[in-house]
């Protein structure tokens, strides 16, 4: 039987459940693609011939001949039909509908898909879409804040992961490529759809997978006009730890459709409000030094990898999320779909985190006893005491930097970003021919304050020379547990008579990330050939802009060691300086003094100022630059449906041709007075720095293959091969840098570069899969492969070419000759690759089991995956390979769910091995392990009518933390607990 292919068809048999712009129907085509264009439904159109009496016999059987062949065609189902016959056919309700409607999109589909539908979203316990892609085979997400962020797929983290909603890029608000999905509201989201191969007519950049989110196209709805209601409050179990924390919360969301005109014209409008209280508790063990040094300044002193120090911290605020979405589709006929629709998210995260910190544990900044040295010569314990004010006769002073001290912090993580994205879409479906065309822009913004305060023990306040107290601290990290911490005179530390306020510093990030992209397509459906059932081609083009913007403003000096001019440490008073100390798990902590910063510096007549660009910090103009990427592709693909030995294959093969220029301006210190005049914000003028404009152009040949082969009705393999690639992440791009001279060369730091060359992979899968009868469930098993062929890395080159590259060598004064070439220090340069493979098994059933017990159903999935990929990192102490960032060889979900009647229950529950991340961040972010995490959550729902429901849930049953280590497990990242949650509330259908 012939099996007509379609992608599109299959996203727009999910036209019933969402899908307004992400995916093309048959007859009801919704008003966007899963991506630049997944393929659309074949609309057949049936001629009739006239016959009259003048009507010769030859054309009368030609006529009749030809309508044979047309009923024949009619009898054999194409993809499209088959799918929306099987939606239509699904009767159950909960969590069981959105199983089966997911098999059914993941079973008619032309590449390898995981789906989820809105049933899955909003109707199950999940912050975001992030934690319902979780439920997905191979799909595992960072918690940011104890919310499931960023998506790893497949053993690559969330920069290789490219993310769309009704098929247009999104910008991410992360600074770098990654999207952070906990900033599109559930609420608002009808369906999901992750892309694991890859074909043409699919926007390049998802080497690890491509994640298309589809909002609702009101025309689909079943109903004239309807109306959805969702409000549920929250209790966090973790707030009652946190000084000052609020533990309720709430989130509410309402979503209107309406059809008019005679179902012409959709409208759909939705708001989806969010407020919580952002809690956490943590203890941070920080970066270790890359190489061994004595622990203390006295001969014959064992050596170590010494930490820098460690942290206690409890972190506080609130989080506030609103989101908004308007569809207008207008529809005049079956031949013509005009649509435009936009999404706008604006999410307030206001964290202040309270604590204490005990730093400068090496270079000689302190004094450790009773040494507890790891295996490998890790620091993991030990008593740190200042630096003696006197020496033995005859034994030099080493003490020429900074000072170790305990420190009272006041830190300010608040985050403001928004994002946009909108657009207008056009289908023209006319007999075998389809044309689409869709205009859209997007942007993302975001500012974190990052605020940095401390305050210190002194002796002498109130004199103009105050010194810091000697001091000591007794610790040891306890692995992946919560290690222990002691001061020898904890009294100090909330006496705010001893205290000052040493440092104010806010340091904040800017992002602005903006795409402007048009699309089109045209394809050809043939009828009758044995071959191919249509031609595809299209074009893609979009300007990608990033902006990145860093400043600064400062008051005091951290640890008094270089004190500035005017600038004293800051006398505090009790109603700004409260005592506050541990509960619960953190229990026993030293007690701290909770400052109120601004107030503090108010009271002691100090103006805040605002940051700005600062020359004294010239990072603020180094790490501050733009990007640009012109993206030019185009596409062909053909779409295969014939027969080999009896039986059905269908498919596509294709290229892509995707065509970049990008380019960054940023600033390059040059030295020695030879730059331009640049004024930083307080109007110094500085000619060390010279204008820089550099990047590269290339261009990427993409091949994909996609073929299904249809044993049986309910048995089919699929076989995919591709080329695939994705962009650097753009903050890589940023063309700044700065410089030294030394030996009569010139040598340049930075940690990006413009001239990255993208991430290519070679990918290949295997399917095998088995469909139980009636969209009741599903088995499968998937091999995958993929050769990365370049990724990137830190590298120093040697004596580089810098003229090569467009950067300018300054004069030496000494030889009035340039100076020679030098080293170039720069971060993610391309290199050889390696392999990333593994295997992804899943089984999903439901009514297995008769009587009361058949809304029983069961949704399990395990994925293995390895790689050959290293990077070398030193942030454990000793070198060490680290594999992929985001890669957990083993990932595990699955859930036992109930629908009886009018109630409903669910528990689910996602399980990854460790991994390798850089979204810890101390300072400055790390790159470390995760240790293993398992969170449980669970649902249930009472349907007291046709139009309300209760609901009960609780995410995060057994409180998991998140827990980090520096190669080691021994060796003590971040241990961070967030609390349960659990939600009460209503839904009101009408």
């Amino acid at each position: 039987m012939l099996l007509k292919r379609n992608v599109m068809a299959l996203a727009l048999i999910s036209a019933g459940l969402c899908c307004t712009a992400g995916v093309r129907a048959a007859q009801s085509d919704s008003s966007g693609t899963a991506a630049s264009g997944a393929t659309q439904s074949t609309t057949t159109q049936t001629t009739t011939t006239s016959t009259s009496g003048t009507q010769s016999a030859a054309d009368k059987k030609a006529a009749d001949d030809k309508k044979k062949k047309e009923e024949q065609n009619s009898k054999a189902p194409t993809q499209e039909q088959k799918l929306a016959t099987s939606l239509s056919a699904i009767t159950v309700t909960g969590f069981s509908n959105s199983i089966e409607k997911s098999i059914d999109l993941q079973r008619y589909s032309d590449t390898i898909v995981n789906v989820v539908t809105a049933a899955d979203i909003s109707g199950l316990p999940d912050q975001s879409i992030a934690d319902a892609l979780t439920r997905l085979p191979g799909v595992a997400a960072e918690r940011i804040g104890g919310q499931a962020s960023q998506i790893n797929c497949r053993g690559l983290d969330g920069n290789f992961v490219l993310t769309t909603l009704n098929g247009r890029e999104q910008p991410p608000t992360s600074g770098t490529n990654y999207v952070q999905f906990d900033e599109y509201p559930s609420e608002l989201i009808n369906q999901a759809t992750v892309y694991k191969s890859s074909q043409a007519s699919l926007i390049e950049g998802g080497v690890g997978c491509t994640v298309d989110m589809q909002t609702a196209n009101p025309l689909n709805n079943t109903k004239d006009q309807s109306l959805n209601i969702d409000a549920r409050g929250s209790y966090d179990g973790q707030a009652h730890d946190v000084t000052g924390a609020r533990a309720l919360g709430y989130r509410f969301s309402a979503a209107y459709q309406g059809k008019f005109l005679d179902d012409t014209v959709g409208v759909g409008l939705g708001v989806a409000e969010m407020y919580q209280p952002h809690v956490s508790e943590q203890f941070v063990g920080e970066a270790f030094n890359s190489s061994t040094q004595p622990i203390n300044s006295y001969a014959g002193a064992p050596q170590a990898y010494v930490p820098e120090g460690i942290q206690v911290q409890q972190n506080g605020g609130e989080e506030k999320r609103d989101g908004y979405l308007s569809t207008i589709v207008w529809k005049p006929n079956d031949e013509l779909q005009v649509s435009a629709d936009g999404f706008f998210s604006r999410y307030d995260d206001q964290s202040y985190g309270y604590g204490f910190r005990s730093q400068n544990f090496y270079n000689n900044n302190a004094q450790i006893t009773n040494p507890i040295i790891s295996s490998n010569g890790a620091l993991l314990g030990g008593t740190v005491s200042s630096n003696p004010a006197s020496y033995p006769a005859g034994t030099p002073n080493p003490f020429t930097g900074n000072q170790y001290s305990n420190e009272t912090t006041a830190d300010n993580y608040t985050t403001i970003s928004h994002i946009f994205s909108g657009g207008l879409n056009l289908k023209w479906n006319h007999g075998p021919w389809h044309v689409e065309a869709d205009a859209s822009m997007s942007r993302a913004y975001s500012n974190e304050v990052n605020v940095d305060t401390t305050a210190d023990p002194y002796n002498g306040l109130g004199t103009a020379t105050p010194t810091l107290m000697s001091q000591s601290t007794t610790y040891a990290l306890a692995g992946t547990n919560i290690g222990s911490v002691s001061f020898a005179n904890p009294g100090v530390y909330t006496n705010p008579n001893d205290m000052a306020l040493s440092r104010y510093g806010v340091y904040p990030y800017v992002y602005t990330d903006t795409n402007k992209a048009f699309r089109t397509s045209v394809k050809y459906d043939f009828l009758n050939n044995s071959l191919l059932s249509g031609l595809e081609a299209g074009i893609y083009i979009n300007n990608h802009n990033y902006q990145a913007d860093r400043s600064t403003w400062v008051y005091g000096s951290e640890w008094n060691t270089s004190p500035v001019a005017g600038q004293p440490p800051l006398r505090l008073n009790s109603s700004d300086a409260t005592t506050t100390c541990w509960q619960g798990s953190f229990a026993g902590f030293p007690c701290f003094l909770k400052l109120n910063a601004p107030a503090i510096l108010a009271a002691n007549g100090v103006a805040q100022g605002t940051p700005v660009k600062d020359w004294n910090n010239n990072w603020t103009e180094i790490q501050s630059g733009t990007v640009s990427e012109k993206e030019r592709d185009a596409f062909f693909m053909a779409d295969i449906d014939t027969t080999v030995f009896d039986h059905s294959l269908t498919g596509n093969i294709g290229i892509r041709v995707a065509h970049t220029d990008q380019y960054s301006s940023g600033l390059q210190e040059v030295d020695n007075g030879e730059g331009v005049p640049i004024a930083d914000g307080y109007g110094v003028i500085n000619n060390n720095y010279a204008p820089l404009n550099t990047g590269k152009t290339y261009t990427d040949y993409l091949p994909s293959l996609n073929l299904i082969y249809h044993w049986t009705d309910n048995d089919q393999t699929r076989f995919s091969v591709a080329k695939v690639m994705a962009r650097p992440p753009i903050n890589q791009l940023l063309a700044g840098s700065g410089a030294w001279e030394s030996n009569g060369q010139y040598n340049i730091w930075g940690g990006t570069s413009p001239l990255l060359d993208p991430l290519v992979a070679r990918q290949y899968d295997l399917t095998y899969e088995h469909y139980f009868d009636d969209s009741s469930g599903v088995i499968s098993a998937d091999a995958f492969f993929k050769h990365i062929d370049s990724f990137v890395q830190n590298v120093t080159y040697n004596n580089f070419d810098f003229a090569s590259v467009g950067i300018t060598v300054p004069t030496n004064p000494a030889t009035g000759l340039p100076y020679e070439n030098g080293e170039y220090q720069t971060a993610f340069n391309n290199t050889k690759g390696g392999y990333v493979r593994g295997m992804e098994l899943a089984f999903q059933k439901t009514h297995f089991l008769p009587g009361i017990w058949s809304g029983l159903g069961v949704s399990a999935n395990y994925a293995y995956t390895q790689s050959a990929v290293s990077n070398i990192s030193v942030l454990g102490g000793a070198p060490q390979n680290q594999t992929l960032p985001g890669l957990s060889r083993i990932v595990i979900s699955g859930a036992v769910f109930y629908d009886y009647g009018p109630f409903s229950a669910n528990v689910t529950l996602t399980h990854r091995s460790p991994w390798v991340s850089d979204s810890q961040i101390a300072v400055t972010n790390q790159l470390v392990y995760f240790n293993d995490e398992t969170e449980i959550d669970f649902q249930s729902a009472y349907k007291i009518n046709k139009d309300m429901s209760l609901l009960f849930q609780v995410l995060n049953v057994t409180n998991q933390p998140t827990r980090t280590y520096f190669g080691n497990p021994s060796e003590t990242g971040t241990i961070q607990y967030f609390g349960r949650t659990i939600y009460a509330g209503f839904n009101l259908s009408l």
